[in-house]
Parts: C-alpha cells; structure tokens; sequence
C-alpha cells in the first residue's frame, strides 16, 4: 500500500463506480471485488468503489454496500463512493463509506438528465448531505466522512454545448459555502483543452483555496493526457482515471470513456512524480475485468506496448 506522504500526484480509480455503471452488462460482487483488492495492491492510494444510486436506474451499482464493507478491508487504501442526493448518503454512510463524492452538473440539460435537478437543487442536496455528515458521530479517530463535490460538464456538455467558465465557477463557490470539503471539476464530455484546463484550475484555486480539489477527465476526442499535464502546470495533485479507460456518462450521449489509469501512471512516474502505483501490478488486474465481464474491450497504450527499456520509478530515480 501506499503512504501517501512518499506521493506527489494521486491517482484516484474510478473504474468500479464510472466504468461498470457505463457498461451495459453487471459485474457479479465477488469479481468487483476482487479487482477492487487487485487495484489496491498495486498500489492505488484511492478507489471510487460505487454508487448509492436506485437499482431500478443503475442495477449495476445494487451491490455497492456489500463492495464498500469489503474495500474497507483493504487498509491503506483511501476509499470513495458517489451518492446523488440525501438519501443515496444515508445508504452510503450506514455502510460505513468514509468520503462521498457528489455529482453537480454545470448544464442544466446533463444536471436533468443525470439526476433529474437543477443545478441549484443538486446544491440544496451537497448542503443536506453535509447535514446529515455533521449529525453523525465521529469515529474514534474524532472524524466524521468528507463530502466532495465534482461540477460535471464543467469543459463543456454534448446536450448544450459550451458551458460558460463564470457559471462554473459559481456553482463551485456555492458547494464550497453549502459544506462540500473539496470541489473536483470533470469533463464529463471529454470537451476540455489545455488551455482551458488551466484557466480553469486556476480560477478554481483563487476561489476556494484549500477546498480547490483535483481533476476528472475524460479522453474523448484524445486530450485526456494532455490536459492532466495542463492541470499539473497549475498545482493539480489529485487525478480521477479508470483501468483499461472503462466508463463514460450513460446520461450524456457521446461521453465515451475516461483517461486510462496505466497511462496516466505512466506519463506521471516517466516526469517524475511519484504515484506509488506498481504500474507491471496494475496491468495485471486488467485480467479480473474480463473475468467478471468477458470480452469487454480494454484500452489503453501502456499495456499493450509494456513499459519501455530502462524504465526507473520516479521514487527509485537518482538526481543528478
């Protein structure tokens, strides 16, 4: 497992939660987790292992209490779930999940689509799970668990096209003064740019500070990598990615999947950021997707070409 204190950049897997709910076809319990136990020995430091969704909408996340009680097993392993609303939370902290990411939409048209609420009302719901958060208990470690907020669509949507960079930030101040401890922003669309990637970061962090949290990107139209070496340039650590680039949006036609996470580790290690990922270990769990989904395509370059001749880890590199 990884100590996060020897990390630079932390990759955060999505594949359980993002990548299974796009895949038509349910992965049994048992083979989620055991590609979930798989992920965190290779060394990812963060897992977003479901959602607390209706099973009637998304029958492939109907287990996701029995998948966070047996991530919790897996030590060092910091371990996430998204709910939409209230309701969703109050599933996902009687199993005991310790962080909740909640989903806030930029445009209005994903936003209905997605959770069927106004951006303003997804808000209403950020400030109900803090106070659910803040009425239970704290552990005997004195905490309580974090609520995330990630402004979905923020680079742009399929359904309205271009999403105006004011309102984005705007929607990310009101989650932050509704209680969300970190507002992530994701291209859910995989429309982003570079250059907007950092205009956008940037404004992020003037605004909110410590609560500036980290980036989801999708590699729809090939900017994913890109766009996280964009992101890093302005002080992003934190990068939401899915094995084998699984997932996608089933409620925005063409949001095809994420950024893969063996490329992401790869391109991070190769400049020199430590991510405590083994990255031979995590190509490896691509074997359990198809054994819980067989034939399901994969993507991904770093698995199919391997790591190049001479490759060092970025915590094992010598500095000249």
């Amino acid at each position: 497992m990884s100590d996060r204190n020897s990390i630079d950049v932390i990759v955060s897997e999505v594949g359980p939660r993002d990548g299974l709910q796009s895949v038509k076809r349910t992965m049994p319990t048992q083979a989620k987790i055991a590609w979930i136990t798989a992920l965190a020995n290779a060394g990812l430091p963060e897992i977003e292992v479901g959602s607390f969704v209706s099973p009637r909408l998304l029958p492939q996340m109907a287990d996701a209490a029995d998948v966070v009680r047996a991530a919790l097993r897996l030590g060092n392993t910091a371990i996430l779930a998204l709910v939409p609303n209230r309701k969703g939370a109050e599933r996902a902290f009687a199993a005991g999940t310790p962080r909740v990411t909640m989903p806030v939409s930029a445009s209005r048209l994903h936003s209905q689509s997605n959770i069927n609420m106004s951006p303003e009302q997804a808000i209403d719901q950020v400030a109900a799970v803090v106070d659910l958060r803040d009425s239970l208990p704290v552990t005997p470690a004195g905490t309580r668990p974090l609520v995330e907020v990630g402004i979905s669509t923020a680079f742009g949507c399929t359904m309205e096209g271009p999403v105006a960079e004011d309102w984005v930030i705007a929607l990310a101040v009101m989650a932050a003064k509704a209680g969300a401890d970190t507002v992530n922003l994701s291209d859910t669309t995989g429309m982003g740019n570079p250059a907007q990637v950092k205009r956008l970061f940037a404004r992020l962090q003037r605004e909110l500070g410590d609560k500036a949290g980290g980036a989801h990107f999708h590699n729809t139209r090939g900017q994913g990598l890109a766009n996280v070496v964009a992101a890093l340039e302005v002080g992003v650590t934190t990068f939401d990615s899915s094995q084998a680039g699984l997932g996608g949006c089933p409620y925005a036609p063409g949001a095809t999947g994420n950024i893969v996470t063996e490329d992401l580790a790869f391109l991070l290690e190769a400049m020199g950021l430590r991510t405590g990922i083994d990255i031979e270990k995590l190509a490896a769990a691509r074997s359990l997707i198809l054994e819980g989904l067989p034939e399901e395509p994969l993507y991904g370059h770093v698995a199919d070409a391997g790591l190049p001749k001479g490759f060092v880890y970025a915590a094992t590199r010598s500095v000249a």
